[in-house]
């Protein structure tokens, strides 16, 4: 039987080759030599070899829409004209050299109170000093996030720019050639710091109850509707349980999602957590395939699932008893950047290679 996992994905007007994607991997290596914020040559040859490898979408890491939206220091952005020439080489290397005609596509990210951090490799963990190339974050309420320093809390003034900057972000999105963006409003970073009520105690229209906590999230997604094409799919990424007592739970995220297909979004990216450190998660192979089955299901809208997706078995059997509409993956591609090639192989699918490799391509029996 063909393989469900290497079918196409129909999304407006773009055509994903197939289901199997890579998640957005922040790589914390823009440095300052090359410019701030500026993907380099490292991210060139990161999501190059997965276009090679025969990924059907390549989703960037997380690119911040300001510079106080930066995880850290060493983050790559999508702020200023220059980080968008550096993606838009990127851009053009993946159209060019995928091996099965891969897409892909901008996250754009604001970390929040979990701005301005050190990044994993540094030796060092928490806030980054103002002295050391920090800076004052921003968020919900003046609440810190365990471990780091206390942001501000944002202002309607702070909000509105905010918005704006997604937008502005977008836009650069679509001039630099990408096929698709992805609105990040998962991790406890900032969108889903005004979801979650363990977060957000706001009294005004930006909390409250689950429409006020809501509204910044869908508020982003208006602003990137309205600047990208109508052809053009949008995607969001969500944290679909806090796994914390009070906090979101699917059956929030479900109503989420519906109002987010209502808006304009194509295809709701499941992931879980972030949002505070006390979070007590329950991790299994496949473990949060079901938060994507669960809202693909209940609110009507495509889905992408992800959580220790490795094997080509685990990921077919997702896709094929619709489960999720898509299936993205992150260490599984680290380890092995060729996975796709492999899967096909693995699953009784051909899918093309790059010619430089033909001289690779399994045969049975050598």
């Amino acid at each position: 039987m063909p393989s469900a996992l290497f079918t196409p994905l129909q999304l407006r007007s773009l055509t994903v080759p197939h289901r199997g994607w890579v998640s957005p991997m922040c790589q914390y290596s823009c440095h300052p030599e090359t410019g701030e914020g500026v993907p380099n040559d490292w991210h060139l040859m990161h999501l190059g070899s997965f276009a090679v490898g025969g990924a059907g979408l390549i989703m960037s890491e997380a690119a911040a829409v300001n510079a106080e939206g930066r995880i850290s220091p060493l983050d790559a952005g999508l702020y200023s004209d220059e980080q968008a020439a550096g993606w838009e080489r990127i851009v053009r290397f993946v159209h060019q050299h995928g091996a099965v005609d891969c897409r892909i596509g901008a996250q754009l990210a604001h970390a929040g109170r979990k701005a301005s951090t050190y990044w994993p490799f540094s030796g060092r963990s928490g806030s980054v000093a103002v002295s050391d190339g920090g800076w004052a974050t921003v968020g919900p309420t003046t609440d810190a996030f365990d471990g780091y320093a206390a942001p501000a809390a944002m202002s309607e003034a702070d909000i509105s720019q905010v918005v704006a900057d997604f937008a502005a972000a977008a836009s650069r999105a679509v001039a630099a050639g990408f096929d698709t963006v992805e609105i990040h409003g998962a991790h406890g970073y900032l969108l889903h710091q005004f979801q979650s009520p363990l977060i957000n105690t706001r009294t005004d229209r930006w909390g409250g109850d689950e429409d006020g906590r809501n509204r910044l999230m869908l508020t982003v997604v208006d602003a990137v509707r309205k600047v990208i094409p109508e052809s053009m799919p949008l995607l969001l990424r969500i944290s679909a349980s806090d796994w914390a007592e009070g906090g979101v739970d699917v059956h929030a995220s479900v109503r989420l999602a519906r109002a987010a297909a209502e808006r304009g979004v194509d295809l709701v990216d499941v992931s879980s957590g972030g949002a505070v450190a006390h979070q007590k998660i329950t991790v299994a192979p496949g473990y949060q395939a079901g938060f994507a089955e669960q809202i693909k299901r209940d609110a009507g809208v495509p889905t992408a699932a992800v959580g220790l997706l490795t094997s080509p078995a685990q990921v077919e059997d997702i896709v094929a008893n619709g489960r999720a509409d898509a299936v993205f993956m992150a260490r599984a591609a680290l380890r092995d950047p060729h996975w796709w090639l492999r899967a096909a192989y693995e699953l009784g699918h051909d899918i093309p290679w790059v010619p430089q490799y033909q001289r690779a391509v399994p045969r049975h029996g050598f």
